[in-house]
């Protein structure tokens, strides 16, 4: 017995192995495709090295991956293991189908409901979830060995408690294994985020100063240029494309200065309700151009101390993109300011074009944006702005519905 549960074991563990060396950084630890294969192939190793009780039942760990693909993934990929947990019953056979099958499909029909909620949790509430599930799994399997035994003698006691041991601490193991990964990975995208934002700081401070003063001084000419009434229309249009593209350098400047240090100047202690009235003030002009509703609520009681220009710039760029987002059909930009806790909260929600997961999982990183002639700049240092402040940034969004990004701001 104690062999054959070491074999399961360790067919647990393989999956782990497996993403750890081959998949960590080319696919998600939570992609429903990557779930469903590796639970697949776990349950099946699982159940051809069963142990096989004196009753003729076979017990394993077959619903380890199928109660953690169930966790992970929902439906989509719970269903798939159901059928193929019952399939290969079937093909195993002798006594037990039956239990097998109702036991199973309890599991089908129940686990993946608390999918959502869940992938809310924080990592060691995951694992105390994982854990009460098990439990409850081993608790009705051993309740369906009672009407087997005339009398609740010694071996069945032995078998309840080592199974209920057995689920509980290697459901428990194989979670910290789990969420620790994920942690891990998460760890090394904020350091490597950190790591850009550094660089591109230096460089700013460095550099923007002296590159503007030139395209200040250009600018000026060229405009004085096209006041000259001995140019040709072809000349002209040549000195406004001119301007144009200046304007365009003279943006991703700014930009990058938005990026330096705090400055002393311009640090307060406040609630954020003046930098939401003036960036809605200044936007709306622009919304209303494009047929876009701006409505701010706000009901904060909190206070923060934060370089009052970084974050004016950081609501105005998330303003700008959500409304233009919606700029095709138009739409409504909802602000929401609130607090929970100690933390200040930051809504903002859409109707807009939406974005898929890919282009969420990029979101914040240096050059990249979901718009043609973007620079990334914009939400790049939104990100920077919110990393300074202690925060942090959850975006959910869907192709064609929308956008929902909520700011958490320790205060």
């Amino acid at each position: 017995m104690t062999e054959t549960l070491l074999i399961n074991f360790l067919i647990l563990l393989l999956p782990v192995i497996i993403y750890l060396i081959f998949l960590e950084n080319k696919i998600s630890l939570t992609n429903k495709n990557l779930l469903l294969v590796l639970g697949a192939i776990t349950t099946i190793l699982c159940m051809s090295y069963p142990i096989r009780l004196e009753l003729g039942f076979t017990f394993d760990l077959r619903y380890f991956p199928f109660i953690i693909a169930s966790l992970y993934g929902g439906y989509k990929v719970g269903f798939p293991l159901y059928i193929v947990i019952n399939v290969y019953r079937l093909i195993i056979g002798g006594n037990g189908i039956i239990q097998s099958f109702l036991l199973s499909t309890v599991i089908f029909l129940l686990v993946p409901l608390l999918h959502k909620r869940f992938m809310r949790l924080s990592s060691t509430r995951k694992i105390g979830c994982a854990a009460m599930v098990a439990l409850g799994i081993i608790l009705l399997f051993i309740s369906t060995l009672t009407m087997f035994y005339e009398t609740l003698n010694r071996e069945y006691w032995i078998v309840s408690i080592n199974a209920m041991t057995i689920y509980v601490v290697c459901m428990i193991f194989i979670m910290i294994l789990v969420e620790q990964i994920h942690h891990n990975i998460l760890r090394r995208e904020r350091y490597a985020q950190a790591e850009q934002i550094n660089v591109i700081n230096n460089l700013s401070a460095s550099v923007s100063h002296e590159i503007r003063n030139p395209l200040t001084v250009t600018s000026g000419f060229l405009q004085l240029l096209n006041k000259s009434k001995t140019l040709t229309e072809d000349e002209k249009m040549y000195v406004d494309w001119s301007l144009k593209e200046l304007n365009r350098a003279e943006k991703i400047v700014s930009d990058f200065l938005a990026l330096g240090k705090p400055q002393s100047q311009n640090m307060v202690h406040s609630n954020f309700k003046e930098e939401a009235e003036y960036v809605k003030n200044v936007i709306t002009p622009y919304a209303n151009l494009h047929e876009v509703t701006v409505n701010l609520s706000f009901s904060n009681t909190l206070s923060k101390k934060y370089d009052k220009n970084q974050v004016q710039q950081c609501l105005l760029n998330l303003y700008k993109n959500a409304i233009e987002s919606m700029i095709d059909n138009g739409g409504t930009l909802n602000v929401d300011v609130t607090n929970h806790a100690n933390s200040i909260i930051i809504k903002l929600e859409d109707n807009g074009n939406g974005m898929t997961k890919e282009q969420i999982r990029r979101l914040g990183k240096p050059y990249y944006s979901t718009k043609d002639e973007g620079t990334g700049l914009g939400m790049f240092m939104v990100y920077n702005t919110v990393t300074k402040l202690g925060g942090k940034i959850d975006v959910k969004s869907e192709v064609g519905k929308g956008t929902t990004i909520l700011i958490t701001i320790p205060a």
